[in-house]
């Protein structure tokens, strides 16, 4: 009997892609449900179990099994709401990286490591009058204030009583503003200056969850010699990733894909 478990965001995309591996039709599979979870960070994963049926398995060569991530990506959910049990499932150390993927010292955060630029007070002020006009033009009650500029960042905190609807229900509204920001910044400034937002202690609240979450993960890396994936994440937050977890004993961090699919994968170390 010719079997795959593949592991999707869909059961459609999961069964796609086995018929695609198997070299047969989707009508041919037949399907088991083996697992369904809500997944890291709000993220739906689904695992089936797929078997050839009839005469269709006499043509398929390799009855191995094999997992496969196939999952698209979707909009980051906060991770607030994601119950303990429910983590990313370890996969098999492996000896090589993986290609496009950045060893991760534990010392530093080379895998984010950005360019050597220092923003200035007049880049600052300029990128607060571009998100002040944006505000105005919107009709929202929320004002802009440079909060701190360390390095190429410019962090920038939004204020007023219509900030809630600035950082949404899971923060994608905030996280999508702050990636126009660095659009602007991109054609306005030309010199690799980079805007983080601020709301309602958004990021402090979430860094605080992806840090808490970030150990708990390495801890088990650590006791099974197993690495584990995190689901995509922006930058500004895998630079949280790599740096609560930078005197972790026993486990590295490395970043691998490419944005906005890029993702940490916490691996265990010397």
């Amino acid at each position: 009997m010719n079997t795959l478990e593949i592991t999707a965001a869909t059961v459609d995309q999961a069964v796609a892609e086995a018929a695609k591996q198997l070299g047969v039709n989707g009508a041919d599979i037949e399907v088991t449900v083996l697992e369904e979870t809500q997944g890291l960070f709000g993220k739906g994963k689904v695992r089936i179990r797929a078997t050839v049926r009839g005469k269709a398995a006499a043509k398929v060569e390799a009855p191995t099994k094999a997992v496969v991530e196939t999952a698209a990506p979707e909009p980051q959910a906060s991770a607030e709401e994601k119950p303990a049990r429910e983590r990313p499932k370890p996969r098999p150390r492996r000896e090589d990286k993986p290609v496009g993927a950045e060893a991760q010292p534990k010392s530093e955060e080379s895998t984010e490591k950005e360019p050597d630029v220092v923003a200035t007070q007049e880049d600052a002020d300029g990128l607060v009058t571009v998100l002040t006009d944006l505000l105005e033009l919107a009709d929202l009650d929320a004002q802009a204030e440079i909060s701190e500029i360390n390095g190429r960042y410019v962090s920038i905190t939004l204020d007023g009583n219509d900030v809630s609807y600035l950082v949404g229900r899971r923060g994608e509204v905030i996280n999508a503003l702050q990636y126009l920001m660095n659009v602007m910044s991109t054609r306005k400034l030309h010199n690799g200056v980079r805007v983080v937002l601020e709301g309602n202690d958004y990021r402090k609240k979430r860094q605080d969850v992806l840090t808490k979450l970030a150990t708990q993960i390495a801890e088990e890396v650590a006791k099974r010699g197993e690495e584990a994936v995190l689901d995509a994440l922006p930058a500004f937050e895998r630079r949280v990733v790599h740096k609560a977890l930078s005197e972790f004993p026993g486990v590295v961090t490395y970043s691998e894909g490419e944005e906005p699919n890029r993702r940490v994968v916490i691996a265990p170390g010397s």
